[in-house]
């Protein structure tokens, strides 16, 4: 047998993660000497022996790579230097420059879970039970490499125990970093609502706070990224005293619940969702309704569906073990405000808001909130990137490997931000709103602690083209410290960006017609865009066609106040005096002659804080005000299309009729004109056609006559690929409906499944847009 030695490196999801164990083990079976280290730039391994041998490791380490790592590559060279070892050992980490990624917080495996509820194990009941396989990463770390020092376990010196089981090759807990047990670890206890710490009496700190929550009361709960507050979701007094101590008074609360059996209760899920539910992320995946479920009407009100997610820690195992029925776990906060984190924090913001609070002693470095998944056309679709899925990089197509290094600045709204370098992007967890103050404190820490986990030198900046988004102001202040140039990027041209990244497409591939539907986004004319079609690459776009402009009277008010959406659209589209002679009867024209139209027509006239948008939220938030849905006012972004798309699900069947958009051309520009659509609308709610029936009409209706623009425009350009973005395609309904008639259409489709397809995902489209024109300006 021809004898070999080679050098084998590894890079990717490696560290954290069980990696070096396997290698071990591997190396053992395969009958092969040297040895295994972490750096930073992910695994070395130094083999000898038999060259058959060495090519089994390989295959070996392939097919059974541990189920939290993930392998981006694996380079073999060869080694000249003798190994005098005389048998395979792992070695302690080199600090290099770094180039791994950490790894995401991953749900507890079922090993653990088994341990939890074992009374003859030593961690029965322990609630921070964790192995290689689970268990906090990024909402622990502070710095690579991934060891223990370097995450908020350092203050928590390991047991004999534990210290064997962490230097055992052999154990599922070699160097697994959170590795812990009642003796040396983490301790939970209670502390009541005057900040008085609970005499359990021998009871379970988890026990009391489960018959607590049975009594109808709210917890406060540290989890692993943050707080939640805790009531029973099917006490209707709880649920309605939790709305009013949080001031969230119509945005869905999550759900968690104990297992699958408790879900198929109170919602439909299919196998995937289920696959998705049990996974190492655990995110709150949506689900339709039951219509005999027996949860509080406040949990999601005028929602169809169920945002639900099974225990991912072993305090929500233990929590939950008694219950059939599920617990509401919203975010530890007063609305808007960002999750708590700390004991303290909770402790003076969350006064009021809980009877009871179930506290730990492991700092939470890093917020996580809890992902969102919703499964449109077959597919997992990201509607929030954090626990379970950030910062896990994002490999980026071909022409991106020797990109200079960017840091992308992100939007206001849903805020992440990224790192490019060295052909990949590392996404941040969905940071939030940056118009709140303490988010925008989180934003600008967590851009320290990422430049910083990952040794990120940017050389270039990237940032939305509005210049009053804090992000942008915050880029180009940090641009001007620096030194550093900054690239500009169009709002609607980042989403395409995105999506095409995320899909592989390579940096030097032709243009694809991009369409951007969404809530608002600056416009290279001064004026609000969201409804785009872009022919669009990496370094540029032209913009082939809109939604027809319409003025939003009141500026922002008229995203908080969608009857300001309606009247625009009538007023502009069919004018306000003809609505009034024709449909003077319809509960809607009566309800607008109650508004102060005089000043709004003004307003209109004179172009009075009145900007121009081409917006399709808004063009939803006006539909939904025509049919009486949050037509006064929203209490969370989103609301009035959300409920819309409710109230058009029982009626898609028997839509049979859809209405119909014009098209029209002004500017050098192809506009989509829905003026038929109000017409069409009106005499519906004049024949006293059901709501329902309205609502899947429109749905229908905008699906077609987008996919018909885009068809003819693909044509015009000679272009064959369509790319999907903006918040509006989250809605299910819209988003089959227009891939399907896209598709029908011979037109290849790329949509989103790794990141948003909402403002969640900018950061990747800046970041790629700003590397694709310095690569070619170069």
């Amino acid at each position: 047998m021809a004898q070999s030695a080679e050098t084998i490196r590894v890079r990717g999801l490696v560290q954290g993660v069980g990696f070096r164990p396997t290698v071990w083990r591997l190396a053992r079976e395969c009958q092969l000497r040297g040895d295994v280290r972490n750096d930073g730039a992910g695994v070395l391994i130094r083999v000898a022996g038999d060259r058959v041998d060495i090519d089994r490791f390989c295959d070996r380490l392939r097919d059974e790579c541990p189920p939290l790592a993930r392998m981006d590559s694996l380079v073999r060279s060869p080694l000249l230097a003798p190994i005098d070892t005389a048998g395979f050992d792992i070695v302690a980490s080199e600090a290099t420059e770094v180039q791994t990624g950490v790894v995401a917080d991953a749900a507890t495996c079922e090993q653990c879970r088994e341990e939890i509820f074992d009374p003859g194990n030593r961690r029965y009941r322990y609630p921070f039970t964790n192995c290689t396989h689970c268990g906090p990463r990024l909402s622990i770390v502070r710095g690579i490499p991934y060891d223990r020092a370097n995450t908020s376990m350092s203050v928590f010196p390991m047991c004999p125990d534990c210290g064997r089981e962490y230097v055992d090759p052999a154990d599922r807990r070699f160097h697994a970093q959170p590795n812990a047990c009642p003796r040396c670890g983490p301790r939970v206890w209670l502390v009541d609502r005057d900040g008085r710490t609970v005499d359990l009496g021998g009871d379970d700190a988890v026990d009391v706070a489960s018959r607590r929550l049975a009594a109808g009361g709210i917890v406060a709960i540290k989890g692993i990224g943050g707080f939640h507050l805790a009531c029973d979701a099917c006490n209707v007094e709880a649920v309605a005293t939790l709305r009013a101590r949080k001031r969230r008074y119509a945005k869905p609360f999550a759900l968690m619940a104990r297992d699958l059996d408790v879900v198929g209760r109170f919602c439909r899920l299919d196998e995937q969702q289920a696959g998705l539910m049990c996974s190492p992320a655990a995110p709150i995946v949506l689900l339709p309704l039951n219509a005999d479920a027996a949860v509080a009407d406040g949990v999601a009100p005028g929602q169809s569906t169920l945002g639900i997610m099974l225990p991912y820690s072993p305090l929500h195992h233990l929590l939950l073990r008694d219950w059939d029925r599920p617990l509401v776990m919203t975010s530890g906060n007063l609305s808007d405000e960002p999750q708590c984190i700390a004991n303290d924090d909770a402790s003076a913001r969350l006064v009021g808001l809980a009877d009871l609070y179930l506290l730990h002693d492991r700092e939470i470095v890093n917020r996580v909130d809890d992902s969102v998944v919703r499964v449109m056309a077959g597919e997992p679709r990201l509607l929030r990137r954090a626990r379970g899925y950030a910062p896990t990089p994002i490999l980026l197509p071909p022409g991106f490997g020797d990109a200079p290094p960017v840091l992308a600045l992100g939007g206001e709204l849903k805020n992440t931000v990224g790192l490019l370098h060295n052909g990949q992007l590392v996404l941040s967890q969905h940071l939030g709103d940056l118009e709140d103050v303490r988010t925008a404190d989180e934003y600008e820490r967590t851009i320290g602690l990422y430049t910083a986990l990952f040794a990120h030198r940017p050389q270039v900046l990237a940032v939305d083209l509005h210049p009053d988004y804090r992000s942008t102001r915050h880029g180009r202040q940090l641009a001007d410290e620096r030194g550093l140039p900054v690239e500009g990027v169009q709002h609607h041209h980042a989403h395409i960006a995105s999506v095409l990244a995320e899909n592989g497409h390579p940096a030097d591939a032709g243009d694809v017609l991009g369409i951007a539907l969404d809530g608002l986004g600056f416009g290279t004319d001064g004026t609000i865009w969201g409804g785009e079609f872009l022919r669009a690459g990496y370094c540029d776009f032209e913009r082939l066609a809109s939604l027809k402009p319409v003025p939003m009277p009141g500026a922002t008010r008229a995203i908080l106040e969608p009857w300001r959406n309606t009247y625009a659209q009538l007023a502009t589209h069919l004018g306000w005096p003809d609505c009034v002679a024709d449909y003077a009867d319809l509960p809607l024209t009566r309800y607008l002659q109650g508004k102060p139209l005089d000043t709004l027509a003004v307003m209109l006239e004179r172009g009075l804080n009145s900007p121009l948008t081409s917006s399709c939220g808004r063009l939803f938030d006006a539909v939904a005000g025509a049919l009486g849905v949050a037509v006064d006012a929203i209490s969370y972004e989103g609301q009035a299309a959300i409920e819309l798309e409710a109230l058009a699900l029982p009626a898609l069947a028997s839509a049979d009729t859809v209405y119909a958009f014009a098209e029209g051309r002004a500017d050098g520009i192809e506009w989509l004109d829905p003026a038929p659509m109000w017409r069409a609308l009106l005499a519906d709610l004049a024949a006293g056609v059901d709501a329902s029936i309205v609502a899947a009409r429109f749905h229908l209706g905008l699906a077609a006559a987008v996919a018909a623009l885009a068809a003819k425009l693909a044509r015009r350009h000679g272009l064959d690929m369509v790319a999907l973005s903006g918040g509006v395609l989250q809605n299910k309904t819209l988003f089959e409906a227009l891939e399907r008639h896209l598709v029908d259409a011979g037109l290849d489709v790329l949509s989103h499944r790794l990141v948003p397809a909402n403002d969640g995902g900018l950061a990747l489209g800046q970041a790629v847009v700003a590397a694709a024109r310095r690569a070619g300006s170069s």
